[in-house]
Parts: structure tokens; C-alpha cells; sequence
């Protein structure tokens, strides 16, 4: 036993199949395997984070009869575990010549040569994979109570999460379908913004909660039924306090991730109009209250409350939000929403700078829709861990529909438009029938 060989194979494995299966056998007969585990930092680093989490991927592969161990590896390098153990051999797929994963293939090679290991590349197995296994079950559809839990592994895995405002299905069925690759990296949206002001208008009203939350949540749940991703919710003040269970219930069921309120009473005004004369702050322990109410309320200590301060819109300033943010956090606050409607996030990273000291310090979310010019790199480097883009889609749909509608009376055709518009065939075929 002394003389086996050491045999590492470094997997993510979010379901298992007959690929994963055909290396470890493969691994197995080469010595004793030890499988370098991807964590979901590690996966997130260069894809979206795996349906089952570390902990449940874990007693899977440790209980495959070819794996002798199962270790964490916690970047898509396989270096540091490589130096850790000194495998005889690296057993890996061939499919990683290319893309994202070839530099990490070249620093195997290179590692190896260190010790005279060698890597040992299987043929691929064709037509299978965890992801394409995952997206026919996502097909079918995703179960709130996993879809609840989405948000908060994503905020632990994820060096920022980004959220897109979806005010209907079909934006919905954007943010979770459009993806693009930067620098060899999938880069997509990690979830929907449910926006007070976007559904509002989208049914003709004021942004003032002339919308009830029961016309918001039937809404809410037409995008879940056509969506997977998780869901933010924006509930303004929350309503009344006796009220908040019964809408806690309502997101829950149908698999909303967080709800944001904000520390503003009375009649609502929107936060970015100029004049804010008469918008009157909760008391921070009374709102508190409401916080401490959600965490009592939720089923699952997975939904997330994440409290918004108004301070800066008021004009109470920094140590009123900083005030408010240390109460909040004590409270049961998942995260704090700092916001503002400045042209520059100065103030905001300001509020970030001293709160990031204190020893109540709970993730940051900005939601910068004056400050619009700020890099969502800048915002990490300054300790927010979400950015919410809130009304982006509902503003560019309606300037594109009112130049739709503007031609056809100038015509008196629609073939003018045509060229500027999806087809037909494309939004058939956006929805599938079966």
C-alpha cells in the first residue's frame, strides 16, 4: 500500500454522470484517488454556481467506490493542491485544451514536471454534461425552496452578484437566457429585480403603492413560472408591520430570495425625485422592529431581509446612515442598502468606508441608477457585494415602442420599423411549446 500511486482528479460535479464515473474508474486503476472537490468560489470564478452546494456535493463523491478522499479546492487552479498532496498522476477529461480552462491545463503540465508526475487526459464523453444535464432539468422547472437559498450562496461565492429589474416574463426570460463570454468567462445576470416603480408603471400607476402587493405578487409569479433565477423584492416601507407575515408567506411560496424595505413613512415618493420636501425616515428602532418581524415571519433563514437607508436622500447625512445601518445589522438585517441619487457613488463609498470598520458589518448593495458611471469593480473594491440595475429594461422598452408606434403613423405602414424590430419567427420561437 505504501508503493500505491497518488492519483488527483479536481471535479465540480453538480449532478453526476456517466462521464464523471468513466474518469474516476479511469483514476482508480492508475492508484488511490483523491478528488479536489471545486468549491463554489472556485466554480463561480468562471460559471454560474452549481444547483447543489459544497457540503451535498461532497457526500456524493465520497461515497463513489473509486475515490479514497475528497479535498476542497478553492480556485479554479489545481496548483496549490497539486504542491499540497504531489500527485503521480492528474487525471482529467480531454475537453479542457481549449477555452477557460486551458491556461489551468498548462499549469498542470508545468506542475507536474516538478516531481516527473503526469497528466492523463480520457477521451471526453460526448453529449453529456452536469450543465446540460442541469438545463433539462431546469426545464422543468425549479422548486422555491431551492430557488430561496439561491441568493444567499450566490453572495458567498460570487466577488459581486448582479441583478437585473424584470417588470414581466418576458424580461424575465432575457435576464435568464442572455449570457455573453468576457475574456474566456461566462458573464450573465444572477437574478431579477422585482421594482415597485418598473411594475407600477408597467400597469399605469403612480410609483406611490397605489400597486397593492397581491397585484405585484400574481405578477411576480407569471416571471417565476417562465423563469429558474432568484428574485429580489422591492416591498418600499413594507407596509404595515401586522401585514408583513402574510407577504413573507406570499414570497416565499413562490421562491422569491430577498425582500428590501426601506426605512421611509407616510405616503411613498420615489427617492430619485429632486424634491424630496415631506418624506419623513421610520425611527431606526421601530424599523427595526419590522426587520426583527421578517426574521420571525420567514420559513426559511435563507430568505434574505435586506434593509434600505434613506438617509442621504433626506439629507441626514452620513452618521444618521451609519446610525441606522449598526441598529439594522443588530436587528437581523442580511444586508444593508446604502442609497443615494447622486451623480457620483462618493457618498456612498463614504458610508462603505466607515462601515466596513464596524464589528456589525453585513453585506452592501448599491443600486446605481444616478450614479450610472460607476464600474461594477469599483463598487467591490469598496466592499458592495450586490448592484441591482433597477429600471434599465422598462426604460430602454419604452423609448424603442414609442419609435415603433411614431413610424407607423408617419408611414401609414409597419415596413419601416421592421428592420429595427425582432422578427416574428424569433419571438415564436423564444417560447418553447413543449
Amino acid at each position: 500500500m505504501k508503493n500505491k500511486k497518488k492519483v488527483y482528479v479536481g471535479l465540480s460535479v453538480d449532478i453526476i454522470h456517466e462521464g464523471h464515473i468513466n474518469i474516476l474508474k479511469i483514476a482508480n486503476k492508475l492508484g488511490e484517488v483523491t478528488v479536489g472537490l471545486l468549491t463554489d468560489e472556485a466554480i463561480a470564478s468562471y460559471k454560474n454556481i452549481p444547483h447543489l452546494d459544497y457540503k451535498r456535493r461532497k457526500i456524493i463523491i465520497q461515497n463513489i467506490k473509486y475515490v479514497k478522499k475528497v479535498i476542497p479546492q478553492n480556485t479554479l487552479s489545481y496548483v496549490p493542491n497539486l504542491n499540497l498532496i504531489k500527485p503521480d498522476y492528474v487525471v482529467h477529461g480531454d475537453d479542457w485544451k481549449t477555452g477557460v480552462q486551458k491556461k489551468t491545463r498548462s499549469d498542470v503540465i508545468k506542475t507536474l514536471k516538478k516531481w516527473s508526475g503526469k497528466l492523463i487526459e480520457p477521451k471526453y464523453t460526448k453529449n453529456i454534461s452536469s450543465t446540460i444535464i442541469k438545463n433539462k432539468i431546469l426545464e422543468i422547472g425549479t422548486l422555491p425552496q431551492n430557488r430561496v437559498s439561491r441568493l444567499k450562496r450566490l453572495l458567498s461565492s460570487k466577488k459581486i452578484v448582479r441583478i437585473l429589474e424584470s417588470h414581466n416574463s418576458l424580461t424575465g426570460l432575457i435576464i435568464e437566457k442572455l449570457k455573453i463570454q468576457k475574456n474566456n468567462i461566462d458573464v450573465e445576470f444572477d437574478g431579477m429585480w422585482s421594482s415597485s416603480l418598473t411594475d407600477s408603471a408597467t400597469k399605469g400607476k403612480p410609483d406611490n403603492s397605489s400597486l397593492d402587493f397581491s397585484a405585484r405578487i400574481s405578477s411576480l409569479n407569471d416571471m417565476m413560472d417562465s423563469t429558474t433565477k432568484p428574485l429580489v423584492f422591492d416591498a418600499d416601507n413594507g407596509g404595515q408591520i401586522e401585514h408583513l407575515p402574510f407577504l413573507i408567506r406570499s414570497l416565499e411560496r413562490s421562491g422569491a430570495s430577498a425582500i428590501i424595505i426601506e426605512d421611509k413613512i407616510g405616503l411613498k415618493k420615489n427617492s430619485l425625485f429632486k424634491d424630496q420636501k415631506g418624506t419623513k425616515q421610520d425611527k431606526p428602532n421601530i424599523f427595526a422592529k419590522k426587520i426583527k418581524k421578517i426574521c420571525s415571519s420567514r420559513q426559511s433563514n435563507d430568505f434574505m431581509v435586506i434593509a434600505r437607508i434613506e438617509s442621504f436622500i433626506v439629507g441626514k447625512g452620513l452618521n444618521d446612515a451609519l446610525k441606522r445601518a449598526e441598529i439594522y445589522s443588530k436587528a437581523g438585517a442580511d444586508a444593508i442598502l446604502i442609497h443615494s441619487k447622486e451623480k457620483t457613488p462618493k457618498e456612498i463609498f463614504a458610508f462603505a468606508q466607515k462601515f466596513r470598520k464596524s464589528k456589525n458589518f453585513i453585506p452592501l448593495v448599491s443600486v446605481p441608477s444616478t450614479y450610472s458611471k460607476v464600474y461594477e469593480k469599483d463598487l467591490i473594491k469598496n466592499g458592495f457585494s450586490l448592484v441591482i440595475y433597477a429600471n434599465q429594461l422598462l426604460r430602454a422598452a419604452y423609448p424603442a415602442m414609442q419609435n415603433a408606434a411614431k413610424s407607423i403613423l408617419e408611414k401609414s405602414r409597419a415596413f419601416e420599423i421592421d428592420k429595427k424590430i425582432i422578427s416574428i419567427k424569433e419571438i415564436i420561437n423564444l417560447i418553447k411549446n413543449d
